[in-house]
């Protein structure tokens, strides 16, 4: 059996639901289940029973402080190999990301995942179109942002959720490689085009001002991570593709606009343009 973890998430959800389309059998973990998945809490170590799961799809618990995150993939792994978990595809960053202020908990996960004796498999997901979008800034006449002329190789969500069902369903094919599932380079005022307004470049500074003094409900992790990314869309340093996602998925990679467009107006204030 397979199992998901994540699976209240939208990465976790599509997954689960792209391995079921596919005629596996199934079943999803996450903190609050629902019909149809478990109970699996990683900062409840009594609660990761892995018994009878062949292939575990450990989507990354993100969303806290590096060493939050490296503990929780720590405690899953270890119920994975006292279990007697078969193989482990594990949901990481895109080798690119490497400078990003989130890439060094899924680097140690990675090492984790390799020392722990489970037949694996990493995948270095892009970046989302979806969270390229919902970062646009609405203004009253356009959108802002702080990534400049840079372009992203933005990937859409279910594209990687595919991917990882591929491999799910079939992982002795893909033990020991590491998959770098990037897009297709976009930009800021590509989406702005197709949302039919002007988009204006903003500094770091006055980004990163906003973030701190403006934004309200952030952690305190997350205004770092997000001046990182956009830093580096900004500089060129995430606009790389690579043959992985597409020759996983034997097909064309989806357009990556529609759904960050479609992201960018979900996040436009009510009452905006």
């Amino acid at each position: 059996m397979i199992l998901v973890t994540g699976a209240k998430g939208n990465l976790g959800s599509a997954t689960l639901a792209a391995v079921r389309a596919g005629g596996a059998a199934a079943t999803g973990g996450s903190r609050t289940p629902g019909e149809g998945t478990r109970r699996l809490d990683f900062d409840d170590r009594a609660s990761l029973d892995l018994t009878g799961v062949s292939t575990l799809v450990l989507i990354s618990a993100g969303y806290a402080e590096d060493d939050e995150v490296v503990a929780r993939h720590e405690a899953v792994l270890d119920a994975a190999v006292r279990d007697g978990v078969d193989h482990v595809v594990y949901t990481s960053l895109t080798t690119a990301g490497d400078h990003l202020g989130f890439a060094a908990a899924h680097r140690a996960t990675e090492r984790l995942v390799r020392a722990s004796g489970l037949p694996w498999t990493i995948l270095r997901n892009g970046l989302y179109a979806e969270l390229f979008g919902s970062l646009l800034m609405w203004t009253a006449d356009g959108v802002e942002s702080a990534f400049g002329e840079g372009a992203l190789a933005a990937v859409a969500r279910e594209d990687l959720a595919d991917a990882a069902a591929i491999i799910a369903s079939s992982p002795a094919r893909h033990s020991g490689r590491v998959y770098d599932l990037v897009g297709t380079p976009i930009t800021a005022g590509q989406v702005a085009e197709r949302l039919g307004v002007p988009h204006r470049s903003v500094g770091l500074g006055e980004y990163r001002r906003r973030l701190l003094e403006e934004t309200r409900g952030l952690l305190p992790f997350q205004p770092p991570m997000l001046a990182s990314i956009a830093t580096g869309i900004r500089h060129g340093f995430l606009d790389g593709t690579a043959p992985d996602l597409t020759d996983l998925l034997g097909r064309p990679a989806r357009d990556p606009l529609p759904p960050a467009v479609a992201a960018a107006l979900a996040a436009r204030p009510e009452g905006g343009r």
